[in-house]
């Protein structure tokens, strides 16, 4: 295990990123060879994985195993759920969302990557960009991922050529340009051998760039979430009524983004009464200024009617509140999303009734055309839908805010989680609104 201290911990940022790829190119190959070279194996886990390696008439450990925990992964050799790995380097701690390949879960892609500030799309050197790369890559522009590695693997499958790896990096960049991607940084590797992952290869000297590692090392997390948009869904309402408390009431919850001080002006949205932070509470500490993503306890100087689901934002930086929220999906539940579907619209710790109004169009991303009005979004669709809420909601863009941009649709009969939501355009550099007869154009 790495010998990294507490003290060099603290000193790093850390990176949440998640890898993604079609069945078989090697995603789960990729995070054991990263997790192993990078020394951030536990020798018991190591073992185990050799054991298994063996029963299974393998001459060498297959890393894969280290993120395929569940039995039917390691029967059949693909992940099918999503698989989280910690591990750090001196320079920098990560997060780690290993998801599957198989396009029935490309739901659990969501999942992994709405949190992730850089995105491993994985491509096997053989195949070249397929419709799953695309998939893949139109959900990371979706979520606003801000960085895309394009891990082209098995390169020792194609005798390490780079016109191979050229044409491919090519045909993905124009994709990813397409879609609004900011950043593509393409790297040649071979999981298997280890080539370009940790350690830099030593049969592909026409590449001059970095290994998966030193780029995860060194890419800069430079959004920061601490300069947005100040908000604070409220969790939790706290009235102790004691003795020693008598008159305490504090509204409790994880700042979602931003800075909140005391002395602030704020309003509480969707009622929009105001007040000024009176006192912020941090572990049961007084302090003057708290960011995210601390959870706190804020204390106004009004009393006002707050509850479970209310929203604190700053009064000059207050998002608009609405009923009609429009917005691209990811349906990720196995029933169809129908036009007049009635759901539960969750969105930061509010949860309120809605109907779907509409669905403009349904993305089909061979070539990013549309199919307009489908009717219906079946699993793994990504498409336009339109929303009438029962109550007003305090929404930003997802652009804006990945945490208070985003919603998910619920079934209301069982709780079933159907739709991932994000308010506001799709992609970065959306394209103009067509003509519905014309079948080559989107509006996204």
């Amino acid at each position: 295990m790495s010998t990294t201290t507490t003290e060099e911990l603290s000193a790093t940022t850390l990176l949440r990123f998640a890898t993604a790829g079609s069945v078989d190119d090697g995603k789960s190959t990729l995070v054991g060879r990263l997790l192993h070279d990078s020394k951030s194996v536990l020798v018991d886990q190591l073992e185990a994985v050799e054991r298994a390696s063996a029963s299974r008439g393998q001459e060498g450990p297959d890393l894969a195993l280290l993120t395929d925990g569940l039995r039917a992964e390691r029967e059949q050799g693909i992940t099918i759920d999503v698989a989280y790995r910690y591990f750090a380097t001196p320079r920098r701690r990560f997060i780690l969302a290993d998801t599957p390949g198989h396009v029935q879960y490309t739901r659990n892609m969501v999942t992994g990557a709405s949190t992730a500030e850089l995105t491993v799309i994985l491509v096997d050197a053989r195949n070249g960009v397929v419709e799953q790369t695309r998939r893949h890559a139109a959900i990371a522009a979706l979520l606003r991922v801000p960085h895309v590695v394009l891990a082209v693997n098995k390169m020792d499958l194609v005798d390490y050529r780079e016109s191979v790896f050229a044409a491919i990096a090519e045909e993905f960049t124009a994709y990813a340009t397409e879609l609004g991607v900011p950043e593509v940084t393409a790297i040649p590797i071979s999981a298997l051998a280890g080539d370009n992952v940790v350690e830099p290869s030593a049969v592909m000297d026409w590449y001059a760039g970095p290994t998966v590692l030193e780029h995860l090392e060194t890419v800069p997390v430079a959004h920061d979430l601490a300069h947005c948009h100040a908000r604070l869904p409220v969790q939790y309402v706290i009235r102790p009524q004691t003795a020693e408390h008598p008159d305490y009431r504090g509204y409790a919850g994880q700042i979602a983004a931003g800075t909140f001080r005391v002395g602030d002006p704020v309003t509480v949205l969707p009622s929009g009464r105001t007040s000024t932070v009176a006192g912020i509470d941090v572990l049961g500490e007084s302090v003057d200024v708290a960011w995210t993503p601390q959870s706190v306890t804020l204390l106004l100087a009004d009393d006002i009617d707050i509850s479970r689901g209310d929203l604190i934002v700053p009064t000059k930086d207050a998002p608009a509140t609405t009923q009609d929220v429009e917005a691209t999906v990811c349906h990720v539940a196995d029933q169809p999303l129908t036009v007049g579907h009635r759901v539960l619209i969750k969105h930061g710790t509010r949860t309120v009734k809605a109907i779907v109004k509409d669905i403009p169009s349904r993305l089909t991303l061979d070539d990013l055309s549309l199919h307009p009005h489908p009717g219906q979004l079946v699993a793994n669709d990504i498409g336009r839908v339109k929303i009438r809420t029962a109550e007003p909601l305090p929404v930003d863009s997802y652009a804006d805010s990945r945490r208070t941009g985003s919603f998910i649709l619920i079934d209301p009969s069982d709780g079933t989680t159907l739709t991932a939501g994000m308010v506001g355009e799709s992609f970065a550099s959306p394209e103009p609104v067509k003509d519905e007869a014309e079948d080559d154009g989107w509006d996204f």
